[in-house]
């Protein structure tokens, strides 16, 4: 599909990644999530964790790991008011768009609708400098007619509104279970596949306007007959596929991707991670966007801010780069089936 963008999304897109166009960037945009492990770390019950606590986290994760990162992705709440002079020149900035965990919804209560951070918009991020905006999607194709519905049309608003602003729209999917137990399950590992790629389909459709997916790894490595061994975390499992299939699933969720895209973490160990970069750059990734996979292992030192910026610049680094590495092959995201061939050459411009 040959398409064309404006000159201020080129311009910001171009800005989110290195000189070939490869996306390398750091997720520090986690509140719920970071908040809980704040209050398991300092035994405390999550209510009791200020949010002071959760802007000093995000403060020196950034200062130390930011200029390892093509574009860094904060919080407009707790991470940017406090982060923002952290971030290095030349680093691109991408703001979360939407309020942290979700609202239960459909005929069971275990479906998901995702909602707007109150108050917050497309032109205050880009008064605060913003090169794009994400939004993090909980997304079942499977859903209830009317969540799908609130879902896909939340993307459609959005989507237009940056569209109008000429500020590129990256958005997040994450699936998750409805009949299963949990996504910790054989079950749920036999599906992700299939889910993980419809909806990728589903959200390349032109009426949503976006720019970059943030997408899932489409299987679950843990459970691959290469890996179900407890290779990453010392448990044994089930295998549910073997790498081939998985490889077939990653060039199954390229081809469903009607634009450029780049893998998510989920908050695996890094050597997963790694792995899963790996092969979806091979399958046509331009990159990644990853968090706690990278920086996870200095939270538990909190609050010893000391003790967590040693490990940062130590093990912290050596993640990052290693991720880094992985990506070297990764797919640019102009080279991208979404653009025309006259398109490319304005690239050469690109920021190492």
């Amino acid at each position: 599909m040959d398409t064309q963008i404006s000159e201020g999304k080129w311009r910001r897109l171009r800005s989110l990644a290195d000189a070939e166009g490869r996306f390398k960037m750091m997720a520090i945009d986690q509140r719920g999530s970071l908040n809980d492990a704040i209050a398991k770390v300092t035994s405390r019950s999550p209510e009791q964790v200020a949010g002071e606590e959760l802007a000093k986290a995000k403060e020196v994760i950034t200062r130390v790991l930011a200029p390892y990162a093509t574009a860094v992705l904060t919080d407009p709440i707790y991470g940017y008011p406090y982060s923002f002079q952290s971030i290095p020149r030349g680093i691109g900035l991408l703001l979360a768009h939407e309020e942290t965990g979700y609202e239960r919804s459909g005929p069971t209560g275990k479906e998901r609708k995702t909602n707007l951070i109150e108050g917050w918009s497309v032109e205050k991020a880009q008064r605060a400098g913003a090169d794009a905006v994400k939004l993090l999607l909980y997304y079942h194709p499977d859903a209830s007619e009317e969540v799908r519905r609130h879902q896909q049309d939340l993307v459609q608003r959005l989507g237009q509104e940056c569209e109008q602003a000429c500020m590129p729209f990256l958005l997040e999917l994450v699936s998750y279970a409805i009949e299963e137990g949990s996504t910790n399950t054989d079950e749920f590992a036999r599906k992700k596949p299939d889910l993980v790629i419809r909806s990728a389909r589903e959200f390349s459709a032109a009426k949503y306007k976006v720019d970059v997916l943030k997408l899932e790894f489409p299987a679950d490595l843990k459970r691959t007959r290469e890996f179900c061994g407890g290779a990453f975390d010392g448990q044994e499992r089930q295998a549910v596929y073997q790498l081939s299939e998985v490889r077939e699933f990653c060039r199954q969720l390229n081809e469903g991707a009607g634009m450029p895209w780049v893998i998510l973490s989920a908050g695996v160990n890094i050597d997963e991670f790694l792995v899963q970069v790996e092969l979806a750059t091979e399958a046509g990734a331009s990159g990644f966007l990853c968090g706690r996979a990278i920086w996870k292992d200095a939270v538990p030192l909190y609050p010893d801010v000391a003790r967590m910026e040693e490990w940062l610049r130590s093990e912290g680094v050596y993640n990052f780069l290693r991720a880094n590495a992985y990506a070297h092959r990764a797919r640019p995201w102009f080279g991208h089936r979404r653009f025309r061939e006259g398109v490319l050459a304005a690239t050469s411009a690109g920021r190492a």
